[in-house]
């Protein structure tokens, strides 16, 4: 079946078949390695109208560094440029689940009416390519395009068969895994084109020995809404984590798996604000377990307001950087909702490519209280999006009560006297939180039922429930380092597109 290809698979010029390749396809050409330091893709998506935006840093030499991404049509130069690096900040940080903080007020105040649905949070402290320009007809392979944007060279294939086309790249000197023909093969089959973008070196800016590459963007029309996840399988023996961002008039969610969002508007003990990153990843860990095979939608908000902002919001400038000047012509294209969607799969759990269709709107993890001073509960169906991941410290009213007829339960900033700053804080870079060192029902306030968490009751150790690997220079495997946005790693490195960020875990 033709698919709509976003894979974008990060290699390299091979060095001798001794040296050592650095997470599969980042090998220096004098057998230096690279280190895949942070990856962030954001999607676009109008009608039939893809814009892919891809952010890739790494620690090694420019040298003999590449990219591949297989597209559905040849792309021309006015369809690729560069990117600032700052807006794919902003995306991450929007999307990503946040922990707020509320001091109760004083029962005996005077009742002015306060608005109990929306009051304001604090803080705590933020945890924070290569072809040589000649032809490959003697593999079945075309050049159909080249040109130069920014510090890349770029060059789009067409191929007649896998097996000619990883001829072509090992003759180009390209390091290819084992294995990776077969998952090649339906890409080819289906006449997707080869998008090769090749770095100069003489253009390159290193910051502390990372090279600093320029976010690339590229748009194209396909009728398919999919993200090839199967390549992504090829040397890789870990678990992988997937978080999609889609920006789009509508949310998406997936046509082909089974679709959860993620237990919101917990309240959780107070020792959560120094290791949120730790708890929530255990809360994604025991949703993940206890729906095998789901992907989580983790937000579904307006892109450019939020509610608590852990950071800057997206505006139309950014918008506009990520694809709007290039979508259809007619209707209001700024009014995109942001969808955050997330998996976690190991080599067997995904036997399909990701297919996504729109969905309808929800909320949750909102400051609403219902009848009764019940506070909005998960995610209900909704005519606008207003959902996600929120946590909550609540301090309970502590000092004298002479009053009557005491009001309790009005929740908002901390008492007069306390300096704290006044912003949510947003969980980054949970592929790399320490796992296994938490207990997931000691670190609620209350039970969560659909997970099979009652709170003060210990769960069994689940496997999975690992640190990941790091990585030390010279050192043999694969890990990566990560910062900003989340990163892409594992034994075959591939930036799905769709605004897929990955991960190894060992």
């Amino acid at each position: 079946m033709k698919r709509a290809m976003l894979l974008a698979l990060a290699i390299s010029i091979a060095a001798p078949a001794t040296a050592h390749a650095f997470c599969g396809f980042y090998v220096g050409g004098a057998g230096r390695e690279m280190f895949n330091n942070a990856t962030n893709v954001v999607l676009m998506r109008v009608g039939t109208r893809t814009v892919l935006s891809m952010q890739n840093n790494y620690q090694g030499p420019a040298e003999g560094f590449a990219m591949v991404v297989p597209v559905p049509v040849v792309l021309q130069e006015a369809n690729v440029k560069t990117l600032p690096r700052e807006v794919f900040d902003k995306v991450d940080v929007m999307g990503a689940p946040r922990l707020v903080e509320y001091w109760e007020m004083d029962p005996c105040a005077p009742d002015y009416d306060y608005d109990y649905g929306m009051a304001q949070p604090t803080s705590m402290d933020s945890e924070s390519a290569s072809g040589s320009g000649g032809g490959g007809d003697d593999y079945g392979v075309t050049i159909e395009a080249q040109f130069k944007v920014g510090e890349y060279d770029i060059v789009i294939l067409s191929a007649k068969d896998s097996t000619g086309l990883e001829t072509w790249l090992q003759q180009e000197q390209y390091t290819i895994p084992a294995g990776a023909e077969p998952l090649l093969r339906p890409y080819v089959e289906s006449g997707s084109k080869f998008f090769v973008a090749k770095v100069d070196p003489k253009k390159v800016r290193f910051e502390n020995g990372m090279a600093m590459l320029s976010p690339l963007r590229f748009h194209y029309d396909s009728e398919e809404f999919a993200l090839p996840i199967r390549l992504g399988m090829a040397n890789s023996s870990g678990t992988q984590d997937l978080i999609v961002n889609i920006l789009a008039p509508t949310r998406y969610e997936v046509s082909n798996y089974k679709n959860v969002t993620i237990p919101t508007n917990l309240e959780v003990k107070d020792e959560v604000r120094t290791r949120f990153g730790e708890f929530y990843a255990s809360l994604f860990d025991r949703t993940v377990e206890v729906n095998p095979g789901a992907v989580i939608t983790e937000y579904a908000w307006d892109a450019m307001t939020c509610d608590p902002c852990p950071g800057p919001t997206i505006d139309y400038n950014d918008l506009a950087t990520l694809g709007t000047d290039v979508v259809q012509e007619g209707g209001n294209y700024y009014a995109m909702t942001l969808t955050r969607l997330h998996a976690r799969y190991g080599t067997d759990d995904m036997k399909e490519d990701l297919v996504f269709k729109e969905a309808g709107a929800i909320v949750g993890g909102r400051e609403q209280w219902g009848p009764n001073q019940k506070l909005e509960e998960r995610a209900t169906p909704s005519d606008y999006n207003n959902f996600q991941g929120r946590y909550i410290i609540r301090h309970e009213w502590t000092g004298a009560i002479d009053c009557k007829a005491p009001i309790r339960g009005r929740w908002g900033g901390p008492p007069g006297d306390q300096q704290i700053a006044a912003d949510a804080v947003a969980a980054t870079n949970l592929a790399f939180a320490p796992r296994g060192n938490v207990q997931l029902p000691m670190m609620v306030a209350e039970d969560v039922p659909e997970i099979g968490v009652t709170q003060g009751v210990a769960l069994p150790v689940s496997p999975s429930s690992k640190s990941p690997a790091t990585v030390t220079k010279g050192a043999k495997g694969c890990g990566c380092a990560a910062s900003g946005g989340e990163g892409a790693a594992g034994m075959l490195v591939l930036l799905l597109g769709l605004g897929l960020a990955r991960r190894r875990r060992s």
